[in-house]
């Protein structure tokens, strides 16, 4: 399949450079991460995609509210900060998306009557806004040491009005995107955790973006993991 052999595109392995600019459509954009940034969270990382920059801390397990508690497993919360300005609907939504997709990894069982928060500062939008929160969110969550079933990621896909698919697409490309579709996959199977899209599109066309995310994942997996020996081999 076309779409998956420019997803193949070649990726920097090196955190904080920068691939050769895409020149293939379908293609991510570089990749950089930087854990442990912040003294007080328990775990923290810094995500760049392209230009869209992305701050995630993560604290606890801690003690939670009485309010909050759940007697079976561990109460998740997701809290993203605009890089300007309070947090508005769009950010609303997109922290539910987040910990919907956070719940279906974390092993809340084995911290009852806790609480785990996620704290994402934007930084910089550049486009792809929702996938690099994924993304920055489970290397702060894996920082933290906080247990999971499975890594994930997230990859956004942008159609245009040809039909043509771009990964990782910018502001501009989603500006002139006739539908946006992100989804969060797992690094065991690339299993679907979340969708959400936006515009108009065909089932086929939402095969055709599933897979070329499927195909784009692996390629974010071997980032994480490259990033992390990287980082524990140093220490």
């Amino acid at each position: 399949m076309e779409v998956a052999k420019r997803a193949g595109a070649k990726l920097s392995a090196d955190t904080g450079t920068e691939s050769s600019p895409r020149s293939p459509a379908c293609s991510l954009r570089h990749f950089a991460c930087e854990q442990n940034l912040l003294s007080r969270p328990d775990g923290s990382a810094s995500f760049l995609q392209g230009d869209t920059s992305v701050l995630a801390g993560v604290y606890g397990p801690a003690e939670v509210k009485v309010s909050k508690e759940i007697f079976n497993k561990a109460t998740l919360e997701v809290i993203l900060r605009p890089k300007i300005g309070l947090p508005g609907v769009a950010e609303k939504s997109r922290e539910r998306l987040i910990r919907n997709t956070c719940e279906a990894v974390v092993l809340g069982a084995l911290h009852p009557r806790t609480s785990i928060t996620v704290v994402l500062q934007v930084v910089s939008d550049a486009g792809s806004l929702l996938a690099c929160c994924l993304n920055a969110a489970c290397m702060a969550l894996v920082d933290a040491g906080v247990p999971m079933r499975a890594l994930f990621c997230g990859v956004s896909c942008a159609l245009d009005s040809d039909g043509n698919l771009v990964l990782d697409p910018t502001t501009k490309q989603e500006k002139e995107a006739r539908a946006i579709l992100t989804f969060a996959l797992d690094g065991v199977e690339q299993k679907l955790l979340m969708s959400t899209t936006k515009g108009l599109y065909s089932d086929a066309e939402f095969q055709q973006c599933l897979a070329a995310a499927q195909a784009a994942s692996q390629h974010i997996f071997r980032f994480y993991r490259e990033s992390l020996q990287r980082r524990y081999s140093k220490s």
